[in-house]
């Protein structure tokens, strides 16, 4: 039976690692109270009650039912999505976000390492510094590889699958508005690679991943997102002159 605890969410619309969170407690079917910061940048003094660092997304549990901005003493207070996706896996088993299978287990954590060491980077690189692309069509290579021939990256739907998702659509999101820091050149290469046979099978898994209705609930809508982070500076397009190295 799942517990009965309190639960408080601390989130954002524009963060893919509060969405990571939030896809898994929709997963769980969790009764929780959500706050969602409006705005990027410093959070009030009284949230470091909750998270130290001020970071989000964060969780309270237990305790007792309290205002969101007065968080009690009594509550446990966690972060870190990762951490938080497997405490709710964990905490509500019966939602089936973890594989029982040692094996199927150890791919998707596989999986979410490839991301997080291969992809995370390039990615972060070519669309918020406008770096060359080959680094990010080289490590979105190596994360399809790692996809079975169809489903999600354990097989049935995981926290492998939620921890990469919400970083994932938004690569192709701001791919397809044409939203980063790239060359138009650049982004032309990009958008003909993901377009082609080359990477047929994450293009399918990326329409997977926005056919749970969790995901479509915690993502809103494909304008949302781009209104969100359109004005972000590091997603300001570059001139080919721009990003030249110095002599």
């Amino acid at each position: 039976m799942a517990p009965t605890e309190q639960v408080t969410f601390y989130t954002a619309k524009y963060s893919p690692f509060g969405q990571r969170v939030h896809i898994a407690l929709e997963e769980a079917k969790m009764e929780f109270t959500l706050w969602e910061f409006e705005v990027r940048g410093s959070k009030p003094e009284w949230y470091k009650l909750v998270n130290p660092l001020a970071r989000i997304p964060a969780l309270t549990f237990g305790g007792p039912a309290v205002p969101p901005d007065q968080p009690s003493p009594e509550s446990q207070k966690l972060f870190e999505s990762i951490a938080l996706l497997e405490f709710i896996a964990d905490v509500y088993p019966e939602a089936n976000l973890r594989p029982a299978d040692p094996i199927l287990r150890a791919k998707g954590r596989a999986f979410v390492e490839i991301f997080r060491n291969y992809v995370n980077d390039p990615f972060r690189e070519a669309f918020f510094l406008g770096k060359p692309v080959e680094g990010v069509l080289q490590a979105l290579e190596r994360l399809q590889a790692a996809l079975p021939p169809s489903g999600f990256a354990a097989g049935e739907w995981s926290i492998a699958d939620i921890a990469v998702a919400p970083f994932l659509t938004r690569l192709y999101l701001f791919l397809d508005r044409e939203l980063g820091a790239y060359t138009k050149e650049n982004w032309q290469k990009l958008r003909d690679n993901l377009d082609s046979e080359r990477f047929a099978r994450l293009k399918q898994y990326v329409r997977d991943i926005h056919g749970r209705p969790s995901f479509a609930k915690t993502w809103g809508s494909d304008d949302l997102q781009i209104e969100l982070w359109k004005d972000h500076p590091g997603l300001r397009r570059r001139t080919a002159e721009s990003v030249q190295p110095q002599t």
